[in-house]
């Protein structure tokens, strides 16, 4: 299955959900991020019931300190 992550294409072999696609994939902590799928943001509650597919965009937005 191919999709893109902040525009650089992934592929994985089996499907996922965004939880096991951040642990097991982009070996990604999920605190303080924003997931959005072809342009839709995902609620975090969400996040182990919302299957990745074949062709989304996929924006990993972290969270940064500063001033």
């Amino acid at each position: 299955m191919d999709f893109t992550v902040n525009s650089e294409a992934v592929h994985i072999s089996e499907t996922c959900t965004i939880t096991q696609l951040l642990q097991d994939h982009l070996n990604q902590s999920p605190k303080g991020i924003a997931i959005a799928i072809n342009q839709t943001v995902i609620p975090k509650n969400e996040w182990d019931n919302t299957a990745i597919s074949a062709g989304d965009n996929i924006i990993l937005i972290k969270a940064t300190q500063g001033g």
